[in-house]
């Protein structure tokens, strides 16, 4: 389970990395700054099922996790939240510390 923990954070720190180098790129290209945000890749990726994904979950799930939650959440840089989430996903799939005795091989 720790190799699936550690492999999907290597593959988020990747695309945090992809996403940020797109987005100096643009910024280079454009003469402005602006980071692609969570609601742009997943109307990327969705496409018409993006319109539609704000009332299945609140339909399915609770309505208070759409409008609240996940709508405060859209307006975060992609490349932060995968970096970020992919850090977590490393830090908590690392091997775990000797717990007894000293260790001299350090």
């Amino acid at each position: 389970m720790r190799l699936l923990i550690r492999w999907l954070g290597y593959l988020l720190v990747a695309a945090g990395f992809v996403a940020l180098v797109l987005d100096g790129a643009r910024a280079i290209a454009n003469g402005h700054l602006r980071f692609t945000t969570l609601g742009d890749v997943l109307a990327a990726l969705l496409h018409d099922g993006y319109r539609s994904l704000g009332s299945m979950i609140a339909s399915n799930l609770h309505p208070v996790l759409w409008d609240p939650i996940l709508l405060s959440v859209m307006p975060v840089p992609a490349a932060l939240l995968a970096l970020a989430l992919g850090f977590v996903l490393l830090w908590l799939g690392r091997a775990p510390e000797p717990r007894i005795g000293i260790v001299t091989r350090r």
